[in-house]
């Protein structure tokens, strides 16, 4: 196995992406720390973090890379009934703490979200980089949610779960729209899924991924507040 470079804390700089390893894919880089600057710079770089408690941090750039462009967002005739019935609320940045633990605990193949992880995020969260996305019932609990990084035009989408039918699909088609509107060009997904498939994602070369974060992340979006104000248009059920 090739040598993997090991990175100081005290030092603020990372490998090229297009140095990662093939097997397994994606791998670049270990050690470093989770402060908000080395995460900026990850994400504006092409790389995400992705460890397990036992392991020192490992830094991640696959080829290729699952995205999803707002405006290929994809809704099927079922998804459809379900946005009719207007049986979930859609907001962001109410409740970021419940969401990233809920993201960890959900995960019934274990978690890399550690409590380093959720100190890390929290911070960008309070730094306005990270946000949320909740999804409600209509009984105010939550149903599902996400959190991810808002850096220019680009969003980076770190973990999602559900806890109702539908509620992760509802989410992901009101966060698309929204960033469309918002003048968003992009949104990471990270590593494909039939899930992220199946509303439109597709995968992209890891050059043509950062060719995109070169051209658009030092971009401001239309609008910096997280207020969401998308709303589905369908008829009543």
């Amino acid at each position: 196995m090739t040598s993997l470079p090991w990175l100081d804390p005290d030092q603020l700089w990372f490998p090229p992406a297009e140095e990662a390893l093939d097997d397994p894919d994606g791998l670049l880089a270990l050690g470093g720390d989770l402060s908000t600057e080395r995460l900026i710079l990850a994400y504006r770089s092409g790389i995400f973090p992705w460890y397990s408690d036992d392991q020192p941090i490992l830094w991640w750039s696959p080829d290729p890379r699952c995205v999803l462009f707002p405006e290929d967002i994809h809704i099927s005739r079922s998804l459809r009934r379900t946005l009719n019935q207007r049986r979930f609320r859609v907001t962001a940045d109410q409740a970021f703490g419940r969401i990233i633990r809920l993201c960890a605990s959900t995960r019934s193949e274990g978690t890399w979200i550690t409590d380093e992880m959720i100190a890390g995020y929290s911070e960008l969260h309070r730094q306005g980089v990270a946000h949320s996305i909740e999804v409600w019932n209509l009984n105010g609990e939550l149903a599902g949610g996400m959190y991810g990084l808002a850096i220019g035009q680009c969003f980076f989408g770190e973990s999602m779960f559900s806890l109702e039918t539908n509620a992760s699909k509802v989410l992901m088609v009101h966060l698309a729209h929204q960033l469309q509107d918002w003048g968003y060009r992009m949104m990471d997904c990270q590593v494909e899924s039939d899930h992220l498939l199946t509303m439109g994602a597709r995968t992209i070369s890891r050059s043509e991924f950062l060719s995109i974060i070169g051209t658009y992340a030092d971009r401001k979006p239309d609008q910096l507040d997280w207020t969401l104000h998308w709303q589905w248009r369908g008829p009543e059920a």
